[in-house]
Formats: C-alpha cells, sequence, structure tokens
C-alpha cells in the first residue's frame, strides 16, 4: 500500500482557537508529514456464541409456554455446565404469526416464538463442547461465533505505539533524502475508523446434529491495526 509522505515549508501564523476548537501547535519552518501504519496479530481468548430455541403452536400463548419451556430446559444445562450468571444474556426474542398462502389468500397457521441468547466464554477450548450441550439440550439453533481479546485495549495501544514508530522512522528517512534531520515531533494525530465488531465465524447447527460430537472450533488470529499522521519539525 501506498503511503504519502510530504515534505514542504510552512509558516503558521499563530490564531486563537474557539471554545470548539482543539489548540494546534505553532508550525515554523520546514516540515515533512508522514504516515505511520501498524498491525499486531492476537490470538483470541475470548468467544461469544449465539443460541436459539424456536416453537410453533396454533395460538401465540402455546408458542411462548413452549419456547419458554424449551430455553427454560437449555439455560438450566448451560448454568450446570459452569457458567456464570453474567455470562448468558437475551440477544433477541420474537413472536410472529405464521400464515399459508393459496390462490392468493393467506391463512393463518400458527405463531413462531423465537428466544436468542448471547453466551461469552472465556475459554475458547469450550465452544464445541457448550454448543453440543445446548442443541442436546433443546436449542434448535446455535452459530454466529465471534472471537474477540479480553484487554483488546492493550493490542490497540501497542498497535498504536508501533504506528508512531513506523511515521517517525519514515520521517527520519525522508528527512535525509532532503540532507536534513527531524529536529522534534510538532503533531501525531491517530487516524481513528469505527472499529469493526469482533471477528464472526459462520456456523449453524441444528437439533438434528445432536448426537454428533462436538464440532471442533480454530479461532486463528486477529489483527488489530492503528494508523496515525506525523508532522515533524526538519532542519
Amino acid at each position: 500500500m501506498h503511503r504519502p509522505v510530504v515534505l514542504f515549508v510552512a509558516l503558521f501564523a499563530a490564531s486563537t482557537a474557539s471554545a470548539q476548537t482543539a489548540p494546534r501547535v505553532q508550525e515554523q519552518g520546514p516540515v515533512v508529514v508522514t504516515t505511520g501504519e501498524a498491525t499486531v496479530k492476537r490470538a483470541p481468548d475470548r468467544v461469544w456464541l449465539r443460541v436459539a430455541a424456536e416453537s410453533r403452536a396454533r395460538t401465540a400463548r402455546e408458542a411462548q409456554k413452549l419456547n419458554a419451556d424449551a430455553m427454560s430446559s437449555v439455560m438450566q444445562k448451560l448454568k450446570g455446565a459452569g457458567l456464570p450468571a453474567d455470562a448468558i444474556r437475551t440477544a433477541s426474542y420474537d413472536l410472529q404469526p405464521e400464515f399459508d398462502y393459496n390462490k392468493g389468500r393467506q391463512t393463518l397457521r400458527g405463531y413462531m416464538a423465537r428466544n436468542s441468547v448471547e453466551i461469552r466464554l472465556d475459554e475458547i477450548a469450550r465452544a464445541g463442547e457448550i454448543l453440543e450441550i445446548a442443541v442436546t439440550a433443546g436449542a434448535t439453533t446455535v452459530g454466529g461465533l465471534r472471537f474477540d481479546l479480553k484487554d483488546r485495549a492493550a493490542a490497540e495501544r501497542d498497535a498504536l505505539s508501533r504506528a508512531v514508530a513506523d511515521g517517525r522512522a519514515r520521517a527520519t528517512a525522508a528527512a535525509g533524502g532532503a540532507g536534513m534531520r527531524v529536529d522534534r515531533v510538532l503533531r501525531i494525530e491517530e487516524q481513528r475508523t469505527s472499529m469493526p465488531d469482533p471477528r464472526p465465524v459462520m456456523m449453524t447447527m441444528q437439533r438434528e446434529g445432536a448426537a454428533a460430537a462436538a464440532p471442533p472450533i480454530t479461532p486463528g488470529e486477529l489483527e488489530i491495526k492503528a494508523t496515525v499522521t506525523i508532522t515533524s519539525a526538519i532542519k
């Protein structure tokens, strides 16, 4: 990826910053502007799993009751597997009618209730076991694995530090190419972008596979990236 290096001479007049604008460093003389980038890789140590139970019946009340019974069984088994209470949370709950269509006419067939919970695991090695337990207990669908780090902030700081070092090294190289050297760093700006959700892994197990062995889970590595723009005075 091409990253531009800008070398120029600029004189900046001092100005009073407004209350809404952060004060800027006064720059005088020649400066070099470089972009630093870094990527750190970490093995994930946390995973989220999504487990759902679907129930269908002729009436909404019956569908809700069947679903409550199914999910109660699932929750009981999950807690019995040693999961703490704060590791399980409701992700969504839906109750909706279902229709049959014939020659342009719709006929109410019944209702579907669906309860989905998200499970946090700090032991990735147990993911397959927990999925198998959920399906055996009555979950109709599981999947939506998401891997992440318990201390993502530390990895982000590491990537940021490396990005700054990369930007400074580029400034030194650019100044050297012009027969000059870096005097001091005037400004460092982190290029903040919206962080993507922890990496999802598409996976689905249907209840018919309850008797199968626990599925193998391979987390791989996560990439944490940082980009900065550095303005350095040169002489």
